[in-house]
């Protein structure tokens, strides 16, 4: 077994590294502080390929391999969690489905545009007040075919990127029906007659990563806005949290790998009782775990990540990689602030924005508890 990065996969994470060091670490502060997405940023991820992970070269992306995927998500967690978020939610989940579903119309119409840092973001829309992981039960926004039209009616919660996206892919009912064959996702574009996107949640972290609740009030779109087939958009859904779920375990390892660092540079600076509390034994033991886990859980994700690039199964990898990285992230993050004292639970220091901005990751894209029912039944089906 090769642990290592090839040459090229190297030579990325340095260039992302760099960039995020400049244009995006420096800025965490103010964008959490003024809930503002750092689009002076974003701007400049196009032409870098940021914005085009898992699209194609033909239509304008970057098309890297999964663990490069990786590679930048986690660079962009340990800049800021807020811009990471909006990132990956886009990269991940605003047009990967599109990329790997839509017809070669949507690709040559909205790809280019997304993947340059011209346009805004992308977007999907999936989670609905009451339903939360019950996605085949409880979608209830639905879409009807009204002459070469589709009329969609319904309401989303938790959108990420809604209020900077150029579209957002919706997830709805189809077939009344109901079953796994009832859901189909389509693409609706954020100027949509009818598309209402409600102001910003206001949340404990990721401030400068916009969520929204979004109404759809008789949206009229395109049958053509249809993405993949008809009724499947149960299992394209679930193929695209697959892949994301490696994204928010990469970005997790990021944040951690921020505290960590923030923790180590004022164990050596703080003195007590005559020394720096970095030669105190309990402060060594929490150091010690926090570099033990954190490249514990890169490892599961960079494989989780090296299995989809693969073409192998990887929904069991990317959930328990998922599953440990986001628990993992809390608990470094949580020991960062013990090791700053009271100062750490000041907003001086950067460990108390990352523990906030970690938090979500054991909640968003599946929560912990569903990650686990994930790999039971991945378990289970093998026995």
């Amino acid at each position: 077994m090769n642990f290592e990065l090839n040459e090229e996969q190297s030579m990325w994470q340095k260039v992302v590294h760099d960039f995020v060091s400049v244009e995006v670490k420096p800025k965490a502060r103010e964008v959490d502080e003024t809930a503002s997405f750092n689009w002076e940023a974003a701007r400049k991820m196009g032409p870098l390929g940021l914005l085009g992970l898992s699209i194609p070269e033909t239509y304008g992306g970057a098309g890297v391999d999964a663990i490069s995927a990786a590679l930048a998500i986690e660079e962009l967690g340990w800049g800021c969690g807020s811009t990471a978020l909006a990132i990956a939610a886009h990269n991940g989940l605003g047009t990967s489905p599109i990329a790997q579903y839509g017809s070669e119309a949507l690709k040559k119409r909205w790809l280019p545009l997304v993947a340059s840092g011209r346009g805004k973001l992308g977007a999907l829309a999936l989670t609905e007040a009451g339903a939360g992981s019950d996605l085949q039960g409880g979608v209830r926004t639905r879409a009807e075919k009204a002459g070469n039209e589709w009329a969609i009616n319904g309401s989303k919660m938790w959108c990420t990127n809604a209020s900077i996206a150029e579209y957002i892919i919706t997830l709805v009912r189809t077939n009344p029906a109901g079953g796994s064959r009832s859901l189909s996702m389509i693409l609706v574009p954020t100027n949509t007659p009818g598309l209402t996107i409600s102001p910003a949640e206001k949340k404990m972290g990721l401030k400068g990563s916009p969520t929204h609740a979004v109404a759809y009030e008789d949206v009229r779109v395109p049958l053509e806005n249809l993405i993949g087939e008809y009724d499947h958009g149960l299992h394209q859904t679930l193929a695209t949290l697959d892949g994301g779920r490696i994204s928010i375990g990469a970005l997790s390892v990021g944040l951690a790998q921020a505290a960590y660092e923030a923790a180590i540079a004022y164990a050596r600076e703080r003195f007590t009782f005559g020394k720096p509390i970095a030669e105190h034994q309990a402060i060594q033991f929490m150091l010690a775990d926090a570099a033990t886990e954190i490249e514990a859980a890169r490892l599961m994700i960079y494989r989780a990540a090296w299995l989809k690039q693969e073409g192998k199964p990887f929904s069991k990898e990317a959930a328990m990689g998922k599953l440990f990285a986001t628990e993992m992230a809390e608990r470094v993050c949580r020991n960062a602030i013990q090791i700053h004292g009271g100062y750490g639970y000041s907003r001086e220091y950067p460990v108390e924005r990352i523990y906030r901005d970690a938090r979500l990751m054991t909640i968003g894209e599946g929560t912990s508890e569903m990650q686990r029912m994930v790999i039971a039944r991945q378990l289970l089906l093998n026995l």
